[in-house]
């Protein structure tokens, strides 16, 4: 009964929070209710025992991807009236977006219902050990061809960063070391103007 009442709390939190990203009119508040909406999923992953899945929300979205867009939306001077105004023609594309949403979580749910689905076997072993197994036995070729297609895509972003620029403009301090008077001054004798 208790954990039927954490869910139903989470599950509500999550609702509203959800609820208020897409009606926030400050994007600030739209992000936080955002982050909201994530611990809350975590929250819910937790109580089905997918304590992977819960840490890697947390970690990968609320640590790295929300607090990088609120960063940037709080950095930004947004003008929200442009953004309101073309609100009421995009509502037909919006409408037609949830309709197909709302199909396809009726097929997932009546699918679930029917017991089509996958059956999951209980075991004593924690989910995240589970995956190591799976992913260090079965999957082992493909997480290393996508480890090694993440290096390479590092090693990428770096010398793309790290390239010289002609363009820009650099001291070299040897040269200003080195630098003598006679190479930036230069005296000139004028003749004096007699008074009149």
């Amino acid at each position: 009964m208790a954990t039927k009442l954490i869910f139903y709390f989470f599950a509500a939190t999550l609702t509203l929070a959800a609820f208020r990203v897409i009606t926030a009119r400050n994007p600030v508040h739209a992000a936080l209710f955002l982050v909201l909406a994530f611990f809350s999923s975590a929250a819910i992953w937790l109580l089905l025992q997918a304590e992977f899945l819960a840490i890697t929300l947390i970690l990968v979205y609320v640590g790295a991807v929300m607090i990088l867009f609120l960063f940037v939306v709080m950095m930004l001077d947004i003008n929200l009236a442009p953004l309101r105004e073309g609100f009421a023609k995009y509502l037909p594309v919006g409408f037609a977006v949830s309709i197909l949403i709302l199909i396809e979580m009726i097929m997932v749910v009546s699918h679930w219902k029917t017991g089509l689905a996958t059956t999951v076997t209980a075991t004593n072993i924690p989910n995240v050990e589970q995956l190591g197994q799976l992913l260090y036995s079965a999957y082992l070729y493909p997480f290393e061809i996508a480890a090694l297609i993440l290096l390479v895509a590092m090693v990428a972003a770096i010398a793309l960063t790290m390239r010289p620029h002609t363009r820009a403009k650099y001291q070299k301090p040897e040269q200003q070391v080195r630098v003598r008077r006679e190479d930036r001054l230069r005296l000139i004798s004028l003749p004096a103007e007699p008074k009149d």
